[in-house]
């Protein structure tokens, strides 16, 4: 079962009696391959098929119920015969996570 769209402008989300719009954030960003479809979009375009392999050949359901709820957010949209691609605002939220993976490069290299 698909849990619902987060909603923003102080209407409540889940995990969220304030609806503040960093909780919304969070709450869409935090269901399952939501992260990691944005994620494998920063570098271009992919179909859902491209997509489906990139993450690991996660359930095709999944992923277009999350391709949907980041449709929905206005962070990917869907390219006629180009498949799906980032928004300005995905590429942006993208952009906010370089910081993050950087560090977590350097971390994997720990001792």
């Amino acid at each position: 079962m698909s849990k619902p769209a987060a909603r923003t402008k102080q209407r409540a989300v889940r995990g969220s009696r304030t609806g503040r719009p960093i909780m919304a954030l969070l709450d869409l960003l935090g269901r399952r391959w939501t992260l990691r479809i944005a994620w494998e979009l920063r570098n271009g375009p992919l179909t859902s098929r491209a997509l489906r392999t990139a993450c690991d050949d996660a359930s095709p359901t999944v992923v277009q119920a999350r391709l949907s709820e980041l449709r929905e957010a206005g962070l990917v949209e869907l390219l006629d015969g180009d498949g799906y691609h980032l928004t300005p605002l995905g590429r942006e939220l993208m952009e906010s996570f370089l910081p993050l993976h950087h560090f977590a490069e350097r971390w994997s290299r720990r001792s």
